[in-house]
């Protein structure tokens, strides 16, 4: 069975419950008391993956973004380590603070862009491709020094940007004219071809998914779900998808970062 094939038939899966829930109520957001984190809708042994960092397959890509972070890149002939020296100190708590606002570009900015901007304005370096291994690599690295400390999303200048994404989230889209919300506000207690759906709290991203046998993105599970929707994919790195990320990681606010988590 193809990949599209597959994303075909959980779409329809995904309309029938739907239509047979008669899903007309207004969207609620969920309680700040009652999120929950995918952690808890895991099986007991991906639980174990995740908590061992000797099993976690996510744990190589930290190991090559450490080397990358002292590698020196570009003409500067700097490496990351060379401005930022340990990134147990210097990156603790960072990730938990993305997306972040960039007075210079009056938007938000993902870890990925600021990895990148870092890399074409300090180490006169090519940008990294999203997705690519060093990028994933070295935003994993940075990523795992924020592990156990709490999401934080209290800038007022991101508001307007959280906004977009709410709206983003609640809007219904693509052919199956579904949104966000339906799967994981309004249904989130309920299973989709046998697997919970849960929150879609990004509390783990980097994130590395069985289903990919590689580790990835926040960006790249936003396109996946967007493919199961047959809706129109929002580019890497636009405004659309950082929107999105920025909203996402508001509703997260004050729980614990996991990166690398494991995933189905």
């Amino acid at each position: 069975m193809t990949r599209q094939l597959q994303l075909a038939i959980k779409g329809t899966a995904l309309l029938a419950l739907f239509y047979l829930a008669g899903l007309h109520a207004a969207f609620a957001e969920i309680l700040l008391t009652e999120r929950r984190s995918s952690y808890d809708f895991l099986g007991r042994e991906s639980r174990a993956m995740q908590d061992d960092d000797t099993a976690n397959p996510g744990m190589l890509w930290v190991l090559d973004g450490e080397a990358l972070w002292h590698a020196k890149a570009g003409t500067s002939g700097k490496a990351c380590a060379d401005c930022h020296s340990d990134a147990q100190q210097s990156m603790k708590g960072v990730a938990a603070r993305y997306p972040a606002f960039d007075p210079a570009r009056g938007a938000p900015v993902d870890l990925e862009q600021r990895i990148n901007i870092c890399r074409t304005e300090k180490q006169n370096a090519p940008s990294l491709a999203y997705e690519s291994k060093d990028l994933l690599a070295l935003t994993t690295y940075v990523a795992r020094q924020s592990r156990g400390l709490p999401i934080e999303s209290s800038d007022e200048r991101l508001q307007p940007f959280i906004e977009t994404g709410r709206t983003l989230f609640t809007r219904r889209q693509g052919q199956l004219n579904l949104s966000c919300a339906q799967c994981h506000d309004d249904n989130w207690r309920q299973k989709l071809a046998g697997n919970p759906m849960t929150q879609a709290h990004p509390t783990g991203y980097p994130i590395y998914r069985l289903e990919w046998q590689t580790i990835g993105s926040l960006q790249r599970r936003l396109r996946n779900c967007l493919i199961g929707m047959r809706a129109e994919l929002y580019a890497y790195g636009s405004p659309e998808s950082v929107a999105l990320e920025t909203y996402l990681m508001w509703r997260a606010r004050g729980m614990s970062l996991e990166a690398p988590a494991v995933r189905p």
